[in-house]
């Protein structure tokens, strides 16, 4: 490939591995997103901790991530802790991009079974997770508190790897 070819056609997404020199803009990524955001020190914290998987989404050449999905694995059981797409790549297919690798490596590290919890509310992120074979498990009325002072409920779902 030619480097002009490689200037017009930038290279696919990709998902790497992400450490704790990603926590600022993983912080931002998550800040963007969710109207409760973690800071950059808990990310650093969360990211330093052993069991911790953090995958982020890489779009063309860029070196920081566009999206990321942080789990915890204890056992033989990963719990998704979260997941956040920049605002500026949603709604582009890139979170199914993202997730289904992390769902591989988590496969790969021994883990059998996966859970999270959504927003009822969160149609898209609900949508992703049954494409990816998640099902619910659980219902708790009111776990959320979101920014207007209301409460959500929250699903929860969960995948046998």
């Amino acid at each position: 490939m030619s480097i002009i070819d490689r200037f017009l056609h930038p290279p696919a997404p990709h998902v790497e591995p992400v450490g704790t020199a990603a926590a600022a803009r993983l912080a931002a990524i998550h800040a963007s997103a969710f109207p409760r955001p973690w800071g950059t020190l808990d990310f650093e914290r969360m990211l330093g901790e052993r069991g911790i998987v953090a995958d982020g989404l890489f779009l063309g050449r860029a070196k920081k991530p566009s999206g990321f999905v942080l789990s915890r694995i204890v056992l033989d059981e990963a719990e998704i802790i979260t997941v956040a797409i920049a605002p500026e790549a949603r709604g582009k297919g890139h979170a199914r991009i993202l997730l289904t690798p992390h769902l591989d490596a988590l496969s790969r590290r021994g883990v059998a079974r996966v859970h999270l919890e959504v927003e009822e509310g969160n149609g898209p992120a609900i949508a992703l997770y049954r494409r990816a074979g998640f099902r619910e498990t659980r219902r708790r009325a009111g776990y959320y508190h979101k920014a207007d002072g209301t409460k959500a409920s929250a699903l929860t779902m969960a995948l046998d790897l």
